[in-house]
């Protein structure tokens, strides 16, 4: 063999080596996409049930602020790619963590006065892989916080509403 020939497998090699290296560097890439999508979502939840133990029930800015949205902007994430406020899950629960019937309803026993607790879930989210050659979609498990209600937008003394600024 001489020098001249062995220049074509060098370059054999590198073209397979460097597919390999570069679909790797592409796999981590999307595995830290992936990661920073799941730890968003888990503190979508939080911050979503947060927002809706301590604001009104009939606020309907609550979702819209659990995906780092505005007040004001009603369309998809600004954080986290096609997340919607449609993909998120609100249920107010009673003491049993069974869904309340009629959260707005103030006076019914099953209504606002059973609320013990606030849930909130993403589930169904669907994440797309940009890997060349292996691209596809993962389905993300479900995401979900519950935390015991507080004002709910209310004031302590019955029939008094508080004086704050929307949420």
């Amino acid at each position: 063999m001489n020098a001249r020939s062995m220049r074509g497998v060098y370059v054999v090699e590198f073209a397979i080596i460097g597919l390999l290296l570069f679909i790797l560097l592409f796999a981590i890439l999307e595995f830290g996409r992936l990661y920073f999508t799941v730890n968003a979502l888990n503190e979508t939840v939080r911050r979503g049930a947060r927002l809706a133990a301590v604001c009104d029930i009939s606020d309907p800015v609550i979702l819209r602020r659990a995906i780092y949205n505005a007040a004001t902007d009603a369309g998809a994430s600004s954080l986290i790619g096609d997340l919607e406020t449609a993909d998120l899950t609100l249920a107010y629960l009673d003491e049993s963590g069974a869904t309340v019937a009629s959260p707005n309803n103030l006076v019914s026993p099953d209504g606002f006065i059973a609320i013990r607790y606030v849930q909130l879930r993403v589930e169904n989210f669907s994440f797309n892989l940009m890997i060349p050659v292996l691209g596809g979609t993962i389905t993300l498990p479900v995401f979900r916080s519950t935390l015991p209600r507080e004002s709910l937008g209310r004031h302590a003394e019955e029939d008094v509403l508080p004086e704050i600024t929307p949420c």
